[in-house]
């Protein structure tokens, strides 16, 4: 598994989520619940990808 693009996608799905709790006011209703529920799946496929490097490393 390539650890620099873990990195980045790791880094970048939890940056979106930052992003969109800090400017919630500023995004349009239509895309508010949307653009959450993707951020949410890639928040927890982002852990899901902490947790198996780790279990990877540790084997």
């Amino acid at each position: 598994m390539n650890t620099e693009a873990t990195v980045i996608f790791i880094i970048a799905s939890f940056g979106l989520a930052v992003v969109l709790i800090l400017s919630r006011e500023r995004i349009p209703e239509q895309l508010r619940r949307p653009m959450a529920i993707i951020s949410i799946f890639l928040v927890l496929f982002a852990f899901f990808l902490i947790v198996y490097s780790f279990f990877r490393i540790g084997a």
